[in-house]
């Protein structure tokens, strides 16, 4: 008898397609947690939670600051420390392995942008609440959204004490502001053409593969999720030819109307993938 990581493979070998939904749970296991006041966040940010009794990086990136010196003190930190110079985990690897001979695209909350590090290719991936690699213009003077390496890796190596020198506050290129974190402060966010253009390119190919063969890989998304986790549901139970496989540790949730088409993998991602790959390559 198939066990549920054998099912899992046989899936992914037979479909034309996948399609990637991903919240906290995935960046939890990939060891980036934003609402926890854990080891990581007092040993990169403990500076910042005595100063300003910032208890976590969800708090961090919406925090008032009074000067753009700290908060960009605060976000070169954070893009430096959690994306830039960190190397693709494990179970990022085996993630990237286990779908890139197929056609896929990826939908997600999470902003650290771990995806590309572990060779997904970014026109594939959407950020829908932004990432800590894009920036914009404050004012809002254009919609166009920027990567921020450059100005990020230098205010990172000068900033002292959680505070960037004035001179290396990074500006907008067409009127000259300040440029902000491309994040979900306002509606505005979801009107720029960038994220529009994503969110077309998520349905088109979702259309592309109508009537046809495709895996929903779902990745530590709460039951009440409505962004993403909601609209995934329903597309499984539209469409008769598409399987659905979550993968939530003690929170799994399938509706009835699609349990005959789904699997449930109720442990630890990182553990699941691993095994999922053990049972990949004894396949092959």
């Amino acid at each position: 008898m198939e066990n549920r990581y054998q099912k899992v493979v046989k899936e992914i070998r037979d479909t034309d397609a996948i399609l990637i939904g991903a919240s906290n749970g995935l960046s939890i296991s990939d060891g980036y947690h934003i609402f926890a006041d854990n080891e990581w966040f007092r040993e990169n940010f403990g500076d910042f939670r005595v100063k300003y009794g910032i208890r976590n990086l969800l708090q961090g990136m919406f925090f008032a600051f009074a000067s753009p010196e700290e908060q960009w003190g605060f976000f070169s930190r954070l893009a430096y420390r959690a994306h830039y110079t960190q190397q693709p985990s494990q179970m990022m690897k085996n993630l990237y392995r286990l779908v890139s001979d197929k056609d896929y695209f990826v939908v997600t909350s999470n902003g650290e942008d771990h995806f590309t590090l572990a060779g997904f290719l970014p026109e594939r991936v959407f950020e829908m609440e932004g990432k800590l690699t894009e920036y914009r213009c404050s004012k809002q003077c254009h919609d166009m959204v920027y990567n921020n390496r450059t100005d990020v890796m230098r205010m990172a190596e000068e900033e002292k004490n959680g505070v960037v020198p004035t001179k290396l506050l990074p500006r907008c290129p067409k009127c000259g502001s300040l440029m902000e974190p491309n994040l979900p402060k306002d509606p505005s966010f979801f009107q720029t053409s960038g994220w529009k253009k994503k969110a077309l390119e998520y349905q088109n190919f979702i259309e592309k593969y109508h009537g046809k063969k495709l895996v929903i890989l779902e990745f530590g998304i709460g039951w009440r999720n409505q962004m993403i986790k909601a609209p995934l549901m329903k597309l499984a139970e539209k469409e008769p030819n598409f399987t659905y496989i979550t993968f939530n540790k003690g929170e799994l949730f399938i509706p009835e109307e699609i349990k005959e088409k789904s699997i449930g993998i109720d442990d630890d991602i990182a553990f699941a993938l691993e095994q999922i790959m053990k049972e990949y390559n004894y396949m092959e």
